[in-house]
């Protein structure tokens, strides 16, 4: 006993404690569930769906889930699974989440699992591939549940598994991801305490971890403008009232709302046009043009009020001209942020599991993700996982929902422990 003491207070002494040392030694996942794992993304990745229409993929899930004893709930926000792992001891929840919708993209890419799907989106008939990696989301929960079911007899608490729906967006005139299943009482019921997410990243070593305390990915909003003059003949530009000239104005003076009027050391912004559509002959003055955009932003306050200004700038610059200008801003997902806290609990099982030199902090990234949702309601904690084999060159590797993304089935195994020791660091 007294040697036990001694050995403690040495440990202590020098930072160390019983925690940090099951730190470092994660529990892992066996070659035979890595192996079941990978073969679960291959048939996710062949059979992709697309946003709200993934009923077989849901199926799948579900089965497994009931499979290993938990309570599941399907059809939340039209096609979401959701199991609940009861621990064998009282303690609180956390939830494990994972999007399982595919894009409207040809693949072309030479794996032997390679999809061959065909969908309509948009009354088009289009290719459908999993471009943004979620059947590696989908695979390593499903092995996360797995092995947690396995141990439930240790866990003080629960675990709830979120596999969620529409997370690239909901088709039109739908609604649908991580917003519905909120409202239609994810988390009434049983509130999580905690929220964690992987997501693949191409351009970024298999295996790597990337993580950042605070906002991590932007805000997304759409923005329309219909810029209304008085149709002319091209001849006599003064009969009427010229909306593609307005617009030109709107555009350039639009740029100076990031550029001049906003504080770009508290959180970067972006406004972009990509869509200018009027007129039908050269020689006609149209009466309308349209103009959308996204706005892309890292502080829900800021964000606001570049809405605000781009109304006003728009409004204004048309005033000017004679001209009227109708402005409608769709708010699309919130800023993504890390609770920093919560990074801070889990960087030690976090380095554990992928080693020390594979975890790091990343640059802030533009795009968008509605886990934003869930870390708007508990602690959240969101990462980046490499899946760019290290040999390759990350510069040139294609981005997430390119036909040719690809992902190395390696990093899989990692993904699987993370969320597995996430969540026995927890309860």
């Amino acid at each position: 006993m007294k040697k036990l003491i001694i050995s403690l207070m040495l440990a202590s002494s020098f930072g160390y404690s019983a925690q940090a040392a099951a730190q470092q030694s994660p529990v892992k996942v066996s070659s035979d569930l890595e192996a079941q794992v990978i073969e679960w993304r291959r048939h996710i990745h062949a059979n992709p769906e697309l946003s709200n229409r993934e009923f077989e993929t849901a199926k799948m899930v579900a089965e497994h889930l009931r499979s290993l004893g938990m309570e599941v709930e399907t059809g939340v926000a039209h096609t979401g699974v959701v199991g609940m792992l009861k621990g064998g001891k009282p303690g609180p929840t956390i939830a494990l989440r994972a999007d399982m919708d595919a894009l409207p993209v040809t693949e072309q890419t030479d794996v032997p699992f390679k999809s061959t799907v065909k969908s309509e989106y948009r009354g088009k008939e289009v290719g459908v591939m999993h471009a943004c990696g979620h059947d590696n989301h989908v695979a390593m929960l499903m092995g996360a549940a797995e092995k947690l079911a396995e141990m439930k007899d240790e866990l003080a608490g629960n675990v709830m598994f979120i596999f969620q729906p529409a997370e690239e967006g909901a088709p039109e005139g739908e609604e649908g991801g991580a917003e519905l299943m909120l409202e239609e009482g994810l988390f009434a019921e049983n509130k999580p305490e905690k929220v964690f997410g992987i997501h693949v990243w191409a351009g970024f070593p298999t295996g790597h971890v990337g993580y950042r305390k605070g906002p991590l990915m932007a805000s997304s909003d759409q923005f329309e403008i219909k810029v209304k003059g008085k149709q002319a003949h091209g001849s006599t530009p003064w009969a009427g009232v010229d909306p593609i000239v307005t617009s030109a104005q709107i555009i350039n003076n639009a740029q100076t709302i990031i550029s001049r009027q906003t504080n770009i050391t508290k959180a970067p912004a972006v406004l972009s046009f990509g869509i200018v559509e009027g007129g039908v002959r050269n020689n006609i003055i149209p009466d309308e043009v349209t103009l959308i955009g996204t706005i892309r932003n890292f502080d829900m306050d800021i964000r606001s009020d570049i809405h605000a200004k781009l109304k006003h700038t728009a409004e204004k610059t048309a005033e000017a001209n004679g001209a009227e200008a109708h402005v409608h801003v769709d708010l699309g997902y919130p800023v993504t942020s890390n609770d920093a806290d919560l990074i801070d609990e889990m960087l030690p099982v976090t380095r554990a599991v992928a080693g020390a030199d594979k975890v790091q902090e990343v640059p802030l990234v533009t795009g968008a993700e509605d886990f934003s949702y869930y870390a708007l309601e508990v602690p959240g904690m969101f990462v980046f996982l490499g899946v760019t084999p290290p040999e390759r060159d990350m510069s040139e590797e294609p981005s997430n929902h390119s036909p040719h993304f690809y992902a190395d089935e390696d990093a899989l195994k990692t993904g699987t422990e993370l969320y597995v020791n996430w969540a026995l660091e927890s309860l």
